[in-house]
Parts: C-alpha cells; sequence; structure tokens
C-alpha cells in the first residue's frame, strides 16, 4: 500500500509541473521571426562584375580613398596604383640580379619574394596575423633574426688568417671609415639640402650600410629607425650582391699595376689553443669596453666558440647549415614585408640607396689606401687589393680581392690574406653598431 500511496504521489506530482511549465511557456511572449534573406537571382555579367571587384586588378586599376594597409594606416591613391606596379618591376629586377647574376641569392631572392607578398593588394600579408607580420614581429622587429645570423656566421668563419698577421685588422678598421663617413653625410643632406628630412638615429642607422654588413644593418634599424628598415635592409644587402661589380674599379683607380702584382709571402700557422681563446678575448673586451656591441659580437663569438673547441660538433654544424639557412629564409621574407609600395616608394628610400653606394665606396677606398700606407712602412710586402676586403661582406670580399688580383698575376692566391681584414671588417662594424646603440642610449 505505501509504494502505491509513493507511485500515485509522484505521479500527481510530474503532472502539476507539466501543467505549470506548458503555461509558463505559453504565456511567454513569442520571440521575433528572424527576417528570411531573399535571394536576389543575378545574371552572369553581375556575377563577373561581383568577382572582380574583389581582384587585385580591381584595387589597382580603381584604388579609393581610406583604404588602409596591413598596419591600418592609410594608403595614398598612387600607392594603391602605380605604387604596387613600380613595386612588381623593382622585385622583378631583385629576382634577376638574384637568379639571373647570382648576386647573394640566398638573400637577395627571399627578400624579393618577400616584397612581392607584401604588394599584393587586399590580402593584407603585413598585419599582426598575416603570414609576414608574424614573421616580422617574430624576428626582425626584435632584433632576434640578425643575431642568429651572426651566430651561424661565426661558426663558419676562421680567424686563422687575422691571427697569423695581426696588423691586417688596420685594414678592416679603416674600411668603418664608410660607416661615420656616410653618417656624417646623411646628417649633412638632411640640414643642408631639404631633399630629405633624416633624424640623427635614421643617420646612425643608414652609415651601417657603408661596413657592407646585412645583418647589422638591420639590427641597427629596428633598434633606431624601424620606420626605414625596409629601404635600409635592401640597400645593405644589393651592395653586398653588388660587390664584384661595385669593388673592381675602385680597387683599380686607387692603385697601380705593380701594387696589384705584389705577392704576400705565407704566413704563420695559427695553433688551435690561440683560435680557442680569441672570442674569449674579443668578448671580454667587449663587457669592458662596449657592452652595446655584446648581443652581436656574443652570437658572433658563440658560433666561432662552439666550432673552435671541437667537442661539439653537432651543434657547429647545425649553426652553419641547418639554423643559419632557416633563420635566413624568415629574415629574407621579413625584410622583403617592409618593401610595400606606401612605404619604400618615398624619398628618403632614393635618399638612403645613394648614401649607402657613396658609404660602401668610401668605405673600399679607405680600405684599399690604408693598404697602400702599410705597404710602403711594412717590411713584408703588403698587396693594396687586401685593403677592399676590409668591409664585412663575408667571404664575397675576400673572392673578389682574390679574382682582381689573379687577373693581374695568375697564381697570385690572395684569398686566405684578404680573410684577415674580412673577418676584422666584421667585428669592426659590430662595434660601430655598439657605438652608435650607446650614442642613442
Amino acid at each position: 500500500m505505501k509504494l502505491k500511496h509513493l507511485l500515485l504521489s509522484m505521479m500527481f506530482a510530474f503532472t502539476a509541473l507539466t501543467s505549470t511549465v506548458q503555461a509558463s511557456v505559453h504565456e511567454a511572449p513569442a520571440a521575433p521571426a528572424q527576417e528570411e534573406q531573399v535571394y536576389e537571382s543575378k545574371s552572369i555579367t553581375q556575377l563577373l562584375g561581383s568577382f572582380f571587384e574583389t581582384t587585385g586588378l580591381n584595387a589597382m586599376v580603381n584604388p579609393e580613398e581610406g583604404v588602409k594597409n596591413g598596419h591600418g594606416e592609410e594608403m595614398s591613391i598612387f600607392a594603391q596604383s602605380w605604387g604596387k606596379l613600380i613595386m612588381f618591376i623593382i622585385i622583378f629586377i631583385l629576382f634577376y640580379l638574384a637568379i639571373g647574376k647570382g648576386f647573394e641569392p640566398l638573400l637577395l631572392l627571399p627578400i624579393a619574394f618577400g616584397g612581392l607578398l607584401a604588394n599584393i593588394p587586399i590580402a593584407n600579408m603585413t598585419s599582426d596575423h598575416g603570414m609576414l607580420g608574424i614573421i616580422y614581429n617574430m624576428g626582425i622587429a626584435n632584433e632576434f633574426f640578425p643575431l642568429l645570423i651572426f651566430m651561424g656566421v661565426g661558426a663558419m668563419t676562421d680567424f686563422g688568417p687575422l691571427l697569423s698577421n695581426p696588423k691586417t685588422a688596420l685594414l678592416g678598421g679603416a674600411a668603418q671609415f664608410g660607416i661615420f663617413g656616410s653618417l656624417v653625410g646623411a646628417a649633412a643632406l638632411s640640414q643642408y639640402t631639404g631633399m630629405v628630412d633624416f633624424t640623427l638615429k635614421q643617420s646612425a642607422a643608414i652609415s651601417i650600410i657603408g661596413g657592407a654588413d646585412g645583418p647589422t644593418s638591420i639590427f641597427i634599424a629596428s633598434a633606431l629607425a624601424p620606420e626605414l628598415l625596409g629601404a635600409i635592409a635592401v640597400a645593405a644587402y644589393s651592395y653586398m650582391a653588388l660587390v664584384p661589380v661595385i669593388q673592381p674599379p675602385i680597387m683599380r683607380a686607387l692603385t697601380t699595376k705593380e701594387e696589384r702584382q705584389i705577392v704576400m709571402k705565407t704566413t704563420r700557422k695559427v695553433n688551435r689553443l690561440e683560435k680557442l681563446i680569441f672570442p674569449l678575448i674579443v668578448i671580454m673586451m667587449i663587457a669592458l669596453i662596449l657592452p652595446d656591441a655584446a648581443p652581436l659580437m656574443g652570437s658572433f663569438a658563440l658560433g666561432n666558440f662552439a666550432k673552435e673547441s671541437g667537442v661539439v660538433d653537432r651543434l657547429s654544424n647545425e649553426m652553419q647549415n641547418s639554423l643559419i639557412n632557416i633563420v635566413t629564409i624568415f629574415l629574407g621574407l621579413g625584410v622583403g614585408s617592409t618593401l610595400a609600395s606606401d612605404s619604400f616608394l618615398i624619398a628618403e628610400t632614393l635618399g638612403i640607396m645613394v648614401i649607402g653606394l657613396l658609404a660602401f665606396a668610401a668605405g673600399t677606398a679607405a680600405g684599399v689606401i690604408m693598404g697602400k700606407v702599410m705597404n710602403k712602412f711594412s717590411k713584408e710586402p703588403i698587396n693594396p687589393l687586401i685593403g677592399a676586403a676590409g668591409v664585412s661582406a663575408v667571404p664575397m670580399a675576400a673572392r673578389v680581392v682574390s679574382k682582381v688580383g689573379s687577373e693581374e698575376k695568375p697564381g697570385n692566391i690572395l684569398l686566405m690574406h684578404a680573410m684577415g681584414p674580412n673577418v676584422a671588417g666584421v667585428i669592426g662594424s659590430a662595434v660601430a653598431a655598439g657605438v652608435l646603440l650607446s650614442i642613442f642610449k
């Protein structure tokens, strides 16, 4: 009986609850019905017109006011139309130099392709959530990629030629004249001509182009003048790629045939302990005198120390191969992302290209002139051509010196002699960068 009463009670309670819920549902106001979207039929012509409005061709042919780039900044009508066309032409010239002429293809090709992607209308690949924007923020904006490049370069560098003939470091130092000369030139161009308006920070960032050191140029530009990064990086890497074109005429103009035919004596063999201690000495000197150069020289010394230690070949090989190759891809695309028409096609860009060329030529000339002076006062003959390798384009500048020397006197191999000032130039440009950073700190 108790069970029967319990079941009846539960049935009445369930019935009452159901009735209450139904009543509340009926009393609740009905939600407004959503308006159904009515499909409007379109003709084939109208469909094609709608499709054309979404194309990049339409964006270039019919630019509009108020269109923003990937950074949320409004683009001019010129930047949306003719600017894109001009940039495509510049980019295909870079492709030609990289593929047709073989000028630094490992860098010029990804930079040019990054520029191609950056100028695609509508896609906004340079935005913070776009492919190029992510790469840029990942390693360019925070100066990380140049440091990884320096690590790989350090692992591939042999300080033997410099240690066996330390006085060649003076040639690397003389070639840095291009950096400080272009700093003064950029500042003077802004102050006295009115053609461009570079601040002192921007002039300092531009000046590093004179050392023909791409990673250092990016490092300094990111810190001092990120708005000019694209033009500075392209100028630096373009002139690095054009070393075989720019340097030989300067070298021949400043030297006599007899000087170019000078045969230098074989230098002594450097033992392993010297090579092992040298990067540590460099770091300690940086720590005591110029800490602002520590990021660049620290990465460079780490790569070299790992190589010379002989106990971490796996790490050294990765730095020389996989790491530097992967970073080069990202670095090139990140730099290329700054080649958008609205940021590259400005008067300042032309000024940067001109100043960079003059700075690079001045650095080459200063190295050769120092070589001539050292040859006059040195007991051992010094071929002044090796002074041209004092710029930081490793090892391209040293190869060009050797090629010009062998053309003047077949069999005269200057490559190892030129590597001394070439390596010194890398250190010199990093030190110059540290000096500039410390000035504007």
